[in-house]
């Protein structure tokens, strides 16, 4: 649909304020959600998911919290999606059914791998979703015009968004970099991108990933390049472990193999889910016949096979991990084998991916990975790309966002570096609001306030979704550290004292066989709790588990320096 500028300018309200809240990603790489609120209409630029911290225990992943838009689900005129990440849409089952399924807006691939996300969800889930382009005019509600640019990334169709409202235009990038020469995408129009800025832009909304690294990040066909040298000179099986959301890396594999005469074996159920829609799709063009299924693998000789599968980043149940732990139904490593890891490292996974590599060079296999040679070029902008965006755009106002707080920071420095005002320029936390009203001489004038609507963790564990507070995982901590002991002790209902001896369950504490004294002792500490009970007095449950509690963790303390969890069961006969 056609916007209709004019009117948007022309058209004021009392004290029209458009807020601006990031929902996640200002404190942390991932849980993306942004909203702009205008006069009882919300818009929503993505929806994405956290992967769960280190103490976390149990947890899935992490989503963004939707409390301030309870009572506003009808204030909701669209959601857009930038891009096909699950960091971007990964909240998308869980969150939409509950604001009463609004309409949603991506571009082809991105709209293809939602749907894919949707049938996988337990419950069904019935999408309303319209394929945009860069060439898409929306008009969602009365106050917001939307139009979108094309962004390279590590998988095609991504897009910044550019939300025309009545106080300004404010565009939000959504996760870019620039490249010239994409794999399978389109180069990002860069005379677009300056014609905006020349128009006039409210604030710019910028992807602060990689905003602590100089220079300029590498094109996804130089990695090509390097990778056919690799190929050229080896000799056996290629391992290559990359996200399975690499679209344009998979693209490229896709290519090599064909032209080195080697057939390729995708691993993992998302790379084969994710090849699937893109090739459906037409976004990744290759002979279907390269492909091998995991029966056929030994009817080539290892120098005409590519493994390609997930796992670069250690994850326990992804391809890379299981072939090491010896763990996959058909493949194993061995003496011969080259194993590429073709993606950075996700901060926080360090170690885990040196225990991988550790592991693949003990079974006899090479390993190459990115800080050895480019097989890995980054989906995001580098300092001198981002500041590149920003003198194109010539925002008066600045907000850094995807990111931690130290990256939003890194990112906040290079726009003063290009000569945006320090007043102007809003390092925020999730949730808190950022105001724009214009005044009474026709000027727009910004706030990052103090108000800070609902942002904190919505932990997802299995199929329950926020039922996991902050003391549960507290708990699960302080087994995962000092373990637990059961207490089983059996009273008299009538008397109060105990029958028997209490029964004693260690698990991560001790090892009771090996502790044979310490048992003795707190099962003694038991009995004699229990018997300490004034006998005219009916037993009180509560008072005897409490008392229990209490006084044996005390004891186990002054035996142990260790303060396990102790859970008191009373049965009364």
């Amino acid at each position: 649909m056609p916007h209709k500028r004019g009117n948007v300018r022309e058209r004021t309200f009392a004290n029209g304020k458009l807020r601006v809240m990031v929902m996640g990603g200002l404190e942390e790489v991932g849980r993306n959600m942004t909203m702009f609120e205008y006069d009882k209409e919300i818009i929503i630029i993505d929806m994405g998911l956290q992967f769960p911290e280190e103490d976390m225990p149990g947890i899935d992943y992490i989503i963004p919290n939707i409390t301030y838009l309870e009572d506003k689900k009808d204030w909701i005129k669209g959601v857009i999606i930038t891009h096909g990440h699950m960091d971007h849409i990964g909240a998308i089952p869980h969150l939409v059914p509950s604001l009463n399924n609004p309409p949603m807006f991506m571009g082809k691939l991105t709209a293809g791998l939602v749907k894919k996300l949707a049938e996988k969800y337990h419950r069904q889930i019935h999408l309303d979703i319209a394929e945009v382009n860069e060439s898409t005019k929306l008009q969602l509600g009365r106050n917001f015009q939307v139009e979108f640019f094309r962004v390279n990334h590590s998988i095609p169709d991504g897009f910044a968004v550019i939300v025309r409202t009545p106080v300004g235009t404010v565009i939000h990038t959504g996760d870019f970099k620039i490249d010239y020469t994409p794999v399978n995408d389109q180069p990002a129009d860069i005379n677009r991108i300056a014609l905006l800025g020349a128009t006039g832009v409210l604030m710019l909304m910028s992807d602060s990933t990689d905003s602590t690294h100089p220079g300029y990040q590498v094109s996804e066909s130089y990695i090509g390049d390097e990778m056919n040298k690799l190929f050229d000179k080896i000799d056996g099986r290629i391992i290559i472990g990359t996200f399975a959301s690499q679209i344009s890396r998979v693209q490229k594999i896709l290519e090599l193999a064909e032209k080195h005469g080697r057939k390729v074996s995708l691993q993992g159920r998302t790379m084969n889910d994710n090849v699937e829609v893109a090739h459906q799709i037409g976004y990744l063009k290759f002979n279907p016949s390269i492909l091998v299924e995991d029966k056929d693998l030994g009817r080539y000789p290892d120098n005409k096979l590519i493994i390609l599968g997930t796992g670069a980043q250690g994850e326990s149940s992804a391809f890379l991990s299981r072939v090491v732990n010896k763990e996959h139904r058909t493949i194993e490593l061995k003496k011969g084998d080259t194993v590429i890891f073709s993606s950075s490292v996700i901060p926080g996974n360090e170690r885990t991916i040196q225990n991988l590599k550790d592991m693949v060079v003990r079974q006899g296999a090479k390993v190459i990975h990115y800080q050895m040679m480019d097989v890995h070029a980054g989906g995001h902008a580098k300092q001198e790309d981002l500041k590149l965006m920003m003198r194109l755009i010539k925002p008066e106002y600045f907000m850094p966002i995807e990111g931690n707080h130290y990256l939003l920071q890194a990112h906040a420095d290079l726009a003063r570096g290009v000569g945006i005002a320090e007043e102007k320029i809003y390092v925020a936390d999730n949730g808190q609001v950022v105001e724009f009203t214009k005044g009474a001489d026709g000027k727009t004038h910004g706030q990052l306030t103090k108000e800070k609507v609902p942002a904190d963790y919505v932990m997802v564990d299995g199929l329950g979704v926020g039922d996991v507070s902050n003391i549960v995982l507290r708990d699960r901590r302080v087994m995962a550290e000092d373990g637990m002991i059961v207490i089983i002790t059996t009273i008299d209902n009538a008397t109060g004292e105990p029958i028997g001896n209490p029964d004693i369950i260690s698990r991560g504490f001790v090892y009771m066989k090996e502790h044979k004294e310490l048992i003795e002792k707190t099962r003694m500490k038991v009995k004699k709790i229990v018997k300490e009970h004034d006998p005219r007095i009916p037993a009180d449950d509560d008072y005897i588990k409490n008392k229990i509690r209490n006084d044996i963790g005390q004891f186990l303390f002054s035996q142990t320096k260790r303060r396990p969890m102790v859970l008191p069961v009373v049965i009364k006969v």
